[in-house]
């Protein structure tokens, strides 16, 4: 039983594992994740999950696209290239702010997108890490690391009380769709 990394509780009802979920718990059983084919209102709770901090990135991202934009414009069109248009000051604000709005967003867009892979590991061309197949179509896994929780038989015994329709051993770290 060396080579098993990971023991899956497949179930097929989301209250059923939320229930298996409670059971691990109430034993001392740490989970390693849940994968779920929708989201599951209440599980990030559950299972301890701490707030995103997703949006203090985005607020980064998109300051740094305001500077960036007004240190583009103010350069451009105070230091570099003075137009006197009209006898209008070259340093009017109300009209560099469609253009420091427009590269606020285009910043954060950006950077939010390659937050995202970051974070999540979902690099083009890499292989998407999913436990079991079926928890992108109708299945619900509860995936228990078992290095750290050596009662197999214990944790074995828990999922199917709480409803599993299937435990198995995971041998290798994830499944490729190959």
């Amino acid at each position: 039983m060396s080579d098993i990394k990971y023991i899956l509780g497949s179930f097929g009802d989301p209250v059923e594992m939320m229930h298996g979920i409670d059971k691990l718990q109430e034993n001392g059983v740490s989970i390693y994740d849940v994968y779920t084919p929708m989201p599951i209102h209440g599980i990030e709770v559950k299972l301890g999950i701490k707030r995103s901090r997703i949006d203090i990135a985005a607020f980064c991202f998109g300051i740094t696209g305001t500077c960036a934009a007004f240190a583009l414009i103010y350069f451009c069109a105070v230091i570099d290239w003075k137009v006197n248009i009209g006898g209008k000051p070259s340093f009017a604000l109300p009209d560099f702010i469609p253009i420091m709005f427009e590269l606020t967003v285009l910043f954060c867009a950006f950077g939010m997108v390659l937050t995202y892979y970051a974070s999540t590991h979902l690099f083009p061309g890499r292989a998407p890490r999913v436990m079991d197949l079926r928890a992108t179509d109708d299945r619900f896994v509860i995936a228990v690391d078992a290095k750290d929780n050596t009662a197999h038989t214990v944790i074995d015994g828990l999922l199917k009380d709480a409803g599993a329709l299937e435990v198995k051993y995971n041998e290798r770290k994830y499944i490729s769709y190959e």
